[in-house]
């Protein structure tokens, strides 16, 4: 599993998660409320899961940042 957290309001928040729970790799993109938005993502091999999921968040871990904030602060 790969998971992004952030420090938001003073506190830890799991952000965006990848994983092959429910026997598929997929990102669950996480709300404020508790939802989650979840991804099918195909790929054929364990390492290039690990590459595809890596890269991602170093890549987008500002953008994730950023939608999540937004929610937060619609509640």
């Amino acid at each position: 599993m790969y998971q992004y957290e952030s420090f938001i309001n003073n506190n830890w928040v799991a952000v965006v998660r990848y994983d092959c729970a429910h026997g598929f790799f997929h990102r669950d993109v996480l709300m404020p409320n508790g939802d989650k938005e979840k991804k099918s993502i195909e790929i054929d091999s364990l390492k290039n899961v690990s590459k595809y999921a890596e890269q991602d968040l170093k890549d987008r871990w500002e953008w994730y940042k950023e939608r999540y904030i937004k929610k937060l602060n619609k509640k």
